[in-house]
């Protein structure tokens, strides 16, 4: 099932707090997947903030991305 990212905020410790089209918040832990090309490329705070909402996923800049059944698959509920 896909369920497309609306909103990205990033916070502390490489997380990104999501909203998915279902209206379901959710976060998502980025460390895991820091060490692990081309993901090592927003290992930087500065560069990892510059996260973004586009064609229903997070990017980055240089054409970094992450597919939206990770984020949801891999992201624990928001209270």
């Amino acid at each position: 099932m896909l369920i497309d990212v609306i909103a990205v905020r990033t916070r502390p410790e490489f997380q990104l707090d999501l909203e998915f089209k279902n209206g379901e918040r959710r976060r998502f832990d980025m460390r895991p997947l820091l060490a692990i090309k081309p993901w090592n490329r927003v290992a930087a705070p500065a560069l990892f903030d510059r996260a973004r909402v586009e064609y229903g996923t997070v990017v980055w800049p240089g054409e970094i991305d992450i597919a939206p059944e990770t984020l949801y698959d891999d992201s624990v509920p928001l209270e």
